[in-house]
């Protein structure tokens, strides 16, 4: 068998197995509840491996090494210790109310704290961002794809940049309906428990693969004395002052300015990268999903705080396949990529044996899909129950709903996928874009507001009404439009040119500060509305 016939194979059995998994876990589905939780009975360590294998999706499984291949150190870790921050209020905050309250789409919770406007208000900017965000991660999957068709076809090189272009997206339209309709094929007919189980077996190949280049690239590159010699300075902490100085001089020394305006500090790991997570895990129907399908809620938090401590030395490996990958170009520079699709990627394509390459191309793709399923039942369940059944057909039974969350799951999947084209197309349009920031960058503009509702809902007693959290979320959206340079980026798009000039002392804020801005902004505003009356307090279950 040749090297190209043996990674197929490997491939393809994968797509098999986790199919058929997938198929399996379809029998006697006929009710909402199993399709959406399971029935709660899912055991705690395997909504572990599925809230990895969502968090951790092809984005992360290229994107991270791209950072260490850039950077050649781990500053980008220091967000882990905000995610673990965060997960531990996640568990002691959000959790126990969810499964008091048998909810199984989250923003429930905030019609029996404030009523169904903000609940469908939240749903909607759920189901917009969500769709944004993992519909741009199928573009990442399709990259191997389309470098191991060029690797195939090297006259593809020769072409012009237009003809170049107009292929080369062809290929990404392909990739991405690939991917994607493998994935919805088991999503659609296995429900929750498809995923999780799906998600275990694709998180251990992943973990797997990933862990065996590493080694192979230390083989390759002088080992470990040659790994640390790549390494530059700041290693880990990254303060933007004197290494010298104490923490809080070098706080006080530094420009605050220069702080909002930084991805990867050590300011932003304490307090970007926590509000970042409570987000994400706390108010996102695609993560909390994963936990409400344990068996009760001290399982569910046992879930998400082991993954917070799984996170630490998951990213620093990733990294550190990044630096080895510098290191290892730099060795052989006549190997280095001619363009950047993303340096990972190309490395498996170029350089890793047949065999191996398929190996790992197949935790590649258990990535993407992982996050992606997790993903789309996440979009389904939520479009049945708040929209569905809360306002198209209130009277629908529970195996209505459950037959509608199957088309949702079905819908859902052909609008992933156009994103994930148009994801590809802005890609190719602009190569020098990174993917961690396209991914995690373009939920920040609304989750801030999300987050601040339910922090408002899970802490006051009184405070918030439907009409002052309208009131909040739009002045959140609005303040990270502003310090983004948003209205700016929009115009100069559309004309050419900035529309206006901002003061000197406004910063452009990074994408890892997006969300805190918008939540500490949606909090502000909505605490200035009381509610008269009774309300649900979940502090108090």
């Amino acid at each position: 068998m040749s090297g190209a016939g043996l990674d197929l194979a490997i491939i393809v059995v994968y797509f098999v197995v986790i199919i058929g998994i997938g198929l399996y876990a379809a029998r006697g589905q006929k009710t909402m509840e199993t399709y959406a939780l399971g029935n709660r009975s899912m055991p705690w360590w395997a909504v572990l491996a599925s809230i990895l294998a969502s968090e951790i999706s092809a984005g992360t499984f290229l994107g991270t090494p791209s950072e260490g291949y850039a950077k050649q150190n781990f500053i980008y870790a220091q967000l882990v210790i905000g995610t673990i921050i965060a997960r531990l209020i996640v568990a002691g905050v959000f959790i126990k109310p969810f499964y008091d309250l048998k909810v199984v789409s989250i923003y429930e919770f905030l019609e029996i704290r404030f009523g169904i406007i903000t609940r469908r208000i939240a749903s909607f900017v759920f189901l917009l961002t969500r769709s944004l965000a993992s519909g741009s991660r199928i573009y990442v999957g399709a990259i191997l794809l389309v470098l191991a068709w060029e690797v195939m076809h090297p006259e593809f090189l020769k072409l012009d940049s237009e003809a170049r272009f107009q292929q080369e997206l062809t290929i990404y339209i392909g990739a991405v309906v690939v991917l994607t309709g493998l994935t919805a094929l088991y999503t659609t007919f296995g429900g929750i428990k498809a995923v999780v189980w799906t998600d275990l077996i694709q998180v251990t190949l992943m973990f797997g693969s990933a862990a065996y280049v590493f080694y192979w690239l230390l083989g390759q590159t002088g080992g470990w004395s040659g790994f640390f010699e790549s390494v530059k300075q700041p290693t880990f902490v990254n303060t933007g002052s004197d290494p010298g100085k104490s923490m809080l001089q070098n706080l006080k020394d530094t420009d605050l300015k220069w702080i909002f305006q930084q991805e990867y500090t050590i300011w932003a790991a304490f307090f970007g990268s926590v509000f970042t997570t409570l987000a994400t895990h706390g108010t996102d129907q695609d993560m909390v999903q994963r936990m409400l399908t344990s068996k009760d809620h001290k399982k569910g938090q046992r879930a998400v705080i082991m993954s917070g401590l799984i996170d630490l030395p998951v990213v620093i490996g990733f990294i550190g396949i990044g630096i080895l990958l510098y290191r290892f170009y730099t060795q052989n520079a006549d190997r280095a990529p001619l363009h950047d699709p993303g340096i990972f990627a190309w490395f498996m394509v170029h350089d890793l044996s047949p065999g191996l390459r398929g190996l790992l191309a197949a935790g590649l793709f258990a990535t993407a899909m992982g996050s992606l399923s997790t993903a789309l039942n996440a979009l389904a369940t939520t479009f049945t129950k708040d929209w569905y059944l809360g306002y198209f057909r209130p009277g629908a039974t529970s195996n209505e709903q459950f037959l509608m969350a199957r088309w949702a799951t079905v819908g859902f999947s052909i609008l992933l996928a156009l994103i994930g084209i148009g994801t590809a197309w802005v890609k190719l349009k602009n190569p020098e874009l990174r993917i961690i920031p396209i991914v995690l960058g373009s939920f920040g503009y609304t989750y801030g507001s999300l987050l601040g509702v339910f922090l408002i809902g899970m802490l006051t007693k009184t405070r918030g009404t439907c009409t002052g959290n309208i009131a909040a979320m739009l002045a959140g959206f609005a303040a990270v439009a502003v310090l983004t340079d948003l209205p700016n980026d929009v115009w100069k798009m559309l004309t050419g040119y900035k529309a206006y000039q901002l003061p000197p002392w406004m910063p452009v804020i990074a994408f890892t500060w997006r969300i805190m801005a918008g939540t500490l902004v949606t909090v502000l505003v909505g605490l200035c509305f009381r509610r008269k009356g009774d309300a649900y307090v979940a502090r108090t279950l």
